[in-house]
C-alpha cells in the first residue's frame, strides 16, 4: 500500500516523514510528528492510535523501541499493522507478520524506510540511500528518499497521493505539504517544496502572503506589528 521514510535530523533537531501509496489522502492519517518528540509513519492496515501512543510515550521519556512496543501492546491487529518511528535516541519500526504482500523496513542512522505491497525490497534500498547520501535539510533529504523510493518501483498498484511532513521547535510544522488525486504525487510533492519556500518567509513569518503567481488576489493581510 505504502512506502514511506521517517527521520531525524541532529544538527536541527528536526523530525520529518515523506510518505508515498495508492489510496487517497495519505497524509490525513498516516504521517505524524511532534515537535521536539519525534516522527511516525502508520501504514499497511492503518492505526493513527499508535502513532498517537507511540510519540505520547517518547515524549513520557521512553526510548523509540519500547515507545514503539508499548504503542503496539495496545493493538490487538498489530500483526496487520507497519509503523516507523523516529525520536530522539534512535529508530524502531515494526513490519505485522500478516501485512499483505511484500513488506519490510530498512533502518540507517537517524533513518529508518518501510512499505508494504512493494515490488519487492529494492524500493527500500533505493530510499536508505538517496537519505544518506543526499545533502541539505532534512525536507529536501526525505523527499530525495521518497523520489528514489518512486523510481525504483514504490507501490505495486501505482500512487494516488503523497505527503512530507516536517517539525522543527515551534508547535506547528514547519512543512506540511500534501499531493492527493494525483497520478503521480511524488513529482508533484517534488515541485510543491521549492514552490513553498518561495513563499515561506513571507507567509510563516510575518504573516503576509506574496502576490499569487500567476497574479491573482490571494488574500493579502498586514504583517503583525510586536
Amino acid at each position: 500500500m505504502t512506502f514511506s521514510v521517517v527521520a531525524r535530523d541532529p544538527g536541527s533537531g528536526c523530525f520529518g516523514v515523506a510518505i508515498a501509496t495508492a489510496r487517497p489522502s495519505v497524509g490525513a492519517r498516516s504521517a505524524f510528528a511532534r515537535p521536539g518528540i519525534g516522527a511516525c509513519a502508520t501504514q499497511a492496515i492503518v492505526n493513527p492510535a499508535l502513532a498517537g501512543g507511540a510519540l505520547a510515550a517518547l515524549a513520557g521519556g521512553d526510548g523509540a523501541t519500547s515507545a514503539l512496543a508499548s504503542a503496539l501492546a495496545t493493538d490487538p491487529d498489530a500483526a496487520r499493522r507497519q509503523v516507523l518511528l523516529s525520536g530522539p535516541d534512535g529508530t524502531a519500526a515494526h513490519t505485522g507478520a500478516e501485512v499483505a504482500g511484500w513488506a519490510g523496513h530498512l533502518t540507517g542512522l537517524d533513518v529508518v524506510v518501510g512499505g508494504n505491497l512493494l515490488a519487492g525490497a529494492e524500493p527500500l534500498h533505493a530510499m536508505l540511500a538517496a537519505f544518506e547520501e543526499t545533502p541539505g535539510e532534512l525536507a529536501d533529504r526525505l523527499l530525495a528518499a521518497l523520489v528514489a523510493g518512486d523510481a525504483a518501483g514504490g507501490d505495486r498498484r501505482g500512487r494516488e497521493s503523497a505527503a512530507l511532513l516536517v517539525v522543527d521547535t515551534r508547535a506547528w510544522p514547519a512543512v506540511d505539504l500534501r499531493v492527493d488525486h494525483d497520478p503521480d504525487p511524488v513529482t508533484r510533492l517534488g515541485a510543491l517544496l521549492p514552490r513553498w519556500r518561495a513563499h515561506w518567509t513571507a507567509y510563516d513569518v510575518t504573516g503576509a502572503f506574496v502576490p499569487a503567481d500567476p497574479p491573482g488576489q490571494p488574500g493579502r493581510r498586514p504583517a503583525v506589528t510586536p
